[in-house]
């Protein structure tokens, strides 16, 4: 059997991987308008999938969306101004991006931990450590 034989077989035999995050689905944000104020509903339920701190998640939202913005006694964030879902929706997939998926691996298994004053996103999957903007 040559290489070429050797190769393809090998191929054939190797279980397809789902390279997509199935296990990592988080929760399409649940928007409406009261006036020139934008609700999001289901904020807290969004934090709690990315194992992430509210008020870090609202910072970047804030920031992202050109906005203020607050955490109500409910847990809902009310954020000044018009934003559709999908805008919302774009914001918290920049989000992961940033701070939740690792660089190096791609999986959700990061923790952020702070470094000599340095924030970092640190793997528990493969142990990597990568630097955030903040």
């Amino acid at each position: 059997m040559d290489y070429d034989d050797m190769l393809n077989r090998a191929i054939e035999e190797t279980p397809e991987i789902d390279a997509s995050s199935e296990r990592f689905d988080v929760p399409d944000p649940d928007v409406r308008q009261e006036g020139n104020v934008t609700v999001y509903e289901n904020f807290q339920a969004t934090t709690r999938r990315l194992s992430r701190d509210d008020d870090h998640v609202l910072k970047f939202l804030q920031n992202e969306l050109g906005t203020s913005g607050h955490i109500d006694e409910s847990g809902r964030v009310r954020l000044t101004g018009e934003f559709r879902e999908r805008r919302i929706s774009t914001a918290i997939d920049d989000y992961t991006d940033e701070f939740v998926f690792c660089s190096e691996c791609g999986l959700p298994d990061t923790r952020l931990v702070n470094e000599q004053g340095a924030i970092l996103l640190r793997c528990e999957a493969c142990g990597a450590r990568s630097a955030t903007s903040g």
